[in-house]
């Protein structure tokens, strides 16, 4: 359990340098714009598609449901617009104040400041505003309701795409950040990947099943509190079997199922904490960054 804490720790502490977030900052930023572009384009047959599948579902469950993807919208809103308006008027202070070098990891302490600020305040107001959502949902037709969730879906839907997205870069490119942390922390050995085509597939096909998964699993989105265990469930097991299989491959000549199941824990506990990121904008495109290079480091100090 000590060796999970530390590379926990150390996958923290490696995500503010300014070598991890630039990856995670350039991926990102390409992946958002492609994904949001594809949105734009496709988002009347994106929002048709979202219809069709709530006219299958019972009215008090859409309402119920659409209560909880509202408030849950609007707390995700209200974190960016915290974020934004704090460098708008604070933009030129705050450079003064903070070094150019330093930036780039502040930005992720506002970002996390505003979570856990917003977090606070629905914790203690949570279910006020659920229910508030849900009298407007109860006064306005069905037609409206469907149309309002439907886009609620067609967000997630672009949400889950870059979150995919953004495990298969950091899966892919996983090679030459390893490569710089290995130089830094463990000078005495070299990291190489015998086969990066045999990594890129696996990692595809993770994704893949992972889709099929979504698909399958879609239905249980509509009932409140299943929906975030599901959500969560469906997180963990990419990142776990993408992840744990990239840091093996870079850390041991030889990848087995008996190995991984060997370290599930570790696997585990790593993969949870990585899924967090996904609650939050902005620190969403540094999860996966931050699961490769834990899951690395508990490898490499396992050897």
């Amino acid at each position: 359990m000590k060796n999970i804490i530390h590379a926990i720790i150390f996958g923290f502490k490696e995500i503010l340098t300014w070598n991890t977030m630039k990856y995670a900052l350039i991926s990102g930023t390409i992946i958002s714009a492609i994904w949001i572009g594809v949105g734009v384009l496709f988002w009347d047959n994106l929002i048709a598609l979202s219809s069709h599948i709530l006219g299958w579902i019972p009215f008090s469950m859409v309402r119920s449901n659409g209560a909880w993807m509202l408030s849950t919208f609007l707390w995700l809103q209200l974190i960016l617009l915290t974020f934004a308006l704090i460098f708008v008027f604070a933009g030129n202070l705050i450079l003064r104040v903070v070094s150019k070098e330093k930036y780039s990891a502040f930005s992720l302490w506002v970002a996390l400041g505003s979570t856990l600020f917003w977090s606070a305040v629905w914790f203690v107001k949570g279910d006020y505003i659920y229910q508030e959502f849900l009298k407007l949902l109860t006064w306005l037709p069905f037609e409206t309701i469907e149309k309002g969730i439907a886009f609620l879906i067609g967000f997630y839907i672009i949400y889950n795409a870059i979150i995919v997205s953004m495990v298969f870069v950091a899966s892919l490119f996983s090679e030459p950040l390893l490569i710089a942390v290995e130089k830094k922390y463990f000078k005495e050995s070299e990291v190489k990947r015998d086969n990066l085509f045999s990594s890129v597939g696996y990692t595809l096909k993770d994704s893949l099943i992972f889709l099929a998964l979504s698909i399958v699993a879609f239905p249980l989105l509509f009932i409140p509190v299943v929906n975030i265990f599901t959500q969560i469930a469906l997180w963990l097991w990419l990142i776990k079997d993408t992840m744990g299989y990239d840091a093996l491959t870079l850390t041991s000549s030889k990848v087995t199922k008996e190995k991984l199941k060997e370290h599930r824990l570790a696997l585990w506990s790593i993969s949870f904490v990585t899924v967090l990121f996904n609650f939050i904008p902005v620190l969403n495109l540094f999860g996966p960054f931050f699961g490769e290079i834990s899951m690395f480091h508990y490898f490499k100090n396992r050897e």
